[in-house]
């Protein structure tokens, strides 16, 4: 797999100086790659994996190799693993650095105590995007939109391969990561659900249209999407709203990680702009420790923008996607009359046009507005 420098290294090389770094999200975004990839900056680089018998013994008799970074990797599998942390990094903060790497279950588990409070950093590593790969041309873009933004599956280069990662990762989340973090009993309905949950991408999610869909209580589909969202496959957007806005109702949006999923090429590249902008937000969360948040508008009367980009509550951004060139969205520009100080973007997949309106909305392709981000 190729190599190059993810968007988190300096801030977790940053972070190392003060505390643990602790980094979440999808199962193979390349999490484990990147850590090891810390071992050039580092005289001694001790790695160290839950699953691997050996190193496992050498955790649970602590007798661990000397070194200057230590790399846990799904160590959250080991019952007492907080109480272990906790004590090495006691014992040796001041001499030792210390990264830890796992998936759903270490986002989920860590938060079940106060034994590491304050004593590490939390980073989302989240898929691989438009300025992290420095795309410059559609074709790029296109190859990032068919393959997906998981490191194995796009380096492949290859239809076939990507749709057998695809279908296999479906398979393990469900199979494997649901199986260890929840008691669910009909796994094969849930997995009908994640099924045909990608059709529904850019669309209010109706949780009763789903219950009807698949004959179980209104009750049982609301757990099931929430726990899609722990386990990194899904994530939902908040409607935007305030006094002056006369909303739609509360339902979500969702979005998924692999965007491969979605078949429309409308909704699939909706869906590719959703997360990077997601990770965007995220990362200002977790490095700055801003109330940045991701969501998206829709009144009474249909009008409707794809995402609202908020701080504090307040609209910074709006965002209005479209797959080819057209006309400018009148809810941008009515918006834009009300909210004055927010930026307003109409984006494109395949346009080439680059311009600012008499309102001051910005008409450009995705690779001109996503090169700015993630």
């Amino acid at each position: 797999m190729k190599i190059f420098e993810r968007y988190i290294s300096t801030q977790v090389k940053k972070d190392l100086k003060k505390k643990m770094v602790f980094i979440g999200g999808p199962r193979q975004v390349g999490k484990t790659t990147f850590a090891k990839s810390l071992k050039n900056d580092y005289l001694n680089f001790v790695y160290l994996n839950w699953d691997i018998s050996k190193d496992r013994e050498k955790i649970l008799s602590d007798e661990l190799p000397a070194g200057d970074l230590y790399i846990f990797d799904e160590i959250h599998k080991y019952k007492k693993w907080r109480n272990y942390l906790k004590g090495f990094y006691d014992q040796f903060a001041e001499e030792k650095k210390i990264l830890v790497t796992g998936s759903a279950k270490l986002d989920y588990y860590r938060r079940g105590g106060d034994s590491l409070q304050g004593r590490y950093h939390f980073l989302r590593m989240y898929p691989l995007s438009v300025a992290e790969l420095k795309i410059s041309n559609i074709n790029d873009l296109k190859e990032l939109l068919n393959y997906g933004g998981f490191p194995e599956p796009f380096f492949s280069q290859s239809k076939i391969e990507s749709a057998r990662w695809s279908r296999e990762y479906r398979t393990r989340l469900i199979r494997e990561d649901l199986a260890s973090l929840e008691k669910v009993e009909d796994l094969d309905t849930l997995e009908k659900l994640l099924i045909h949950l990608p059709k529904y991408v850019g669309s209010p999610l109706s949780i009763n249209s789903l219950r009807e869909n698949l004959q179980v209580a209104h009750k049982t589909v609301d757990k099931w999407i929430k726990i899609f969202e722990r386990l990194y496959a899904i994530f939902r957007l908040d409607p935007f709203g305030n006094k002056t806005l006369r909303n739609l109702s509360k339902a979500k949006k969702h979005y998924h990680f692999d965007w491969t999923l979605v078949k429309n090429e409308g909704a699939k590249f909706e869906n590719l702009l959703a997360l990077h902008l997601l990770k965007w937000c995220h990362f200002i969360q977790d490095t700055e420790g801003r109330d940045v948040d991701l969501k998206y508008f829709r009144d009474v009367d249909g009008r409707e923008i794809d995402f609202v980009i908020t701080e504090d509550d307040l609209p910074t951004h709006f965002i209005d996607c479209k797959w080819a060139e057209s006309e400018i969205n009148p809810s941008l520009n009515l918006l834009k009359n009300k909210f004055p100080k927010a930026d307003f973007y109409q984006i494109s997949a395949i346009g080439n046009k680059d311009y600012l309106n008499k309102n001051g909305i910005r008409v450009c392709n995705a690779i001109t507005f996503l090169k700015n981000f993630l």
